[in-house]
């Protein structure tokens, strides 16, 4: 819940509080998400990551900074990536 207090000030109306509320849900599962793809594929882009998951590929790219706040995931080495063929960094799962 505390997640969600940065979401909204305190003056804010009903609505908006119960907005942040489900926006604070759809990002604890698409956190959730990405770091089952990425424990399945370590070492993969953003962009690589996205394309297996079938999401956006900028979703994906929001929620690994988030995971890496968290703890969750660090960057990896940089490398070609398959998807956009250009230099691009990895990402891995923390043990």
């Amino acid at each position: 819940m505390s997640d969600q207090l940065h979401l909204f000030r305190k003056t804010d109306p009903l609505s908006s509080r119960a907005a942040a509320c489900r926006a604070a849900q759809f990002h604890g599962a698409q956190c959730a998400a990405v770091l089952k793809a990425l424990r399945l594929q370590p070492g993969s882009t953003s962009r690589e990551l996205a394309q297996r998951m079938c999401m956006d590929r900028y979703m994906v790219a929001r929620r690994l900074p988030d995971l890496r706040k968290k703890g969750a995931v660090k960057q990896g080495p940089q490398r070609v990536c398959e998807v956009a063929g250009h230099r691009a960094v990895t990402w891995e799962v923390t043990p």
